[in-house]
């Protein structure tokens, strides 16, 4: 048979917790003292809040153990599955190298051929980068909000249209809000509030 804290939720325990402590009170005030039955049961639910609390503590340091774990894991496989891409890259520049040094076409295996083809369409290779002029680079900035619409205000209309047509991403600027707020400004779409978290002790 489960017991309370496996069978019940921690607002139902302290529900229940709530009514005995009412009824206790009743019988006191009615007998002059509580029934055994009733103290006992208050005992019992008293106990169960404090497996309760340890279950779902452990439950968070499981999860959390897990959260870590995951994380670390997919950091792991994302560096294995970039030096396995360079090692492709490496192996597959060897060969191309040594089909073109030897005039082949290609190279047979038992299982695979190695085979030099040409691309689909030409590819820039850069020599220097240090060299090349701005206007035939892409470029990526971090600005903030404040400055990006200043910097929109003093341009013409179209460069305005060509420079919006650019962002690619766009995130909340917490710390710009948070001095917003302090200053007592309206920031449609955010709020800021002090909030709670848990912290296992």
């Amino acid at each position: 048979m489960a017991s309370i804290a496996q069978s019940s939720s921690l607002f139902e325990i302290d529900l229940e917790l709530d009514l005995l402590l009412d009824a206790i009170q009743e019988e006191i005030a009615t007998n002059g003292k509580a029934s055994d039955e009733l103290e006992q049961r208050f005992q019992e639910f008293l106990k169960a809040q404090g497996e309760k609390v340890d279950r779902i503590g452990r439950f968070l340091c499981v999860m959390e153990a897990r959260s870590n774990h995951c994380k670390a894991e997919a950091k792991r496989l994302y560096d294995r599955a970039r030096t396995a891409e360079n090692k492709c890259t490496r192996t597959k520049g060897m060969v191309l190298y040594y089909l073109k040094a030897r005039g082949l076409a290609q190279i047979d295996g038992i299982e695979f051929t190695l085979q030099q083809r040409k691309n689909s369409q030409d590819s820039v290779r850069i020599l220097n980068e240090e060299e090349l002029p701005i206007r035939y680079k892409r470029i990526q900035v971090s600005v903030d909000g404040d400055f990006w619409e200043t910097l929109l205000e003093t341009l013409p209309a179209e460069f305005q249209k060509r420079l919006q047509s650019g962002i690619k991403e766009s995130t909340p600027n917490n710390e710009a809000i948070k001095a917003a707020v302090l200053r007592r400004e309206d920031v449609p779409g955010a709020e800021v509030k002090r909030g709670e978290h848990i912290r296992l002790l």
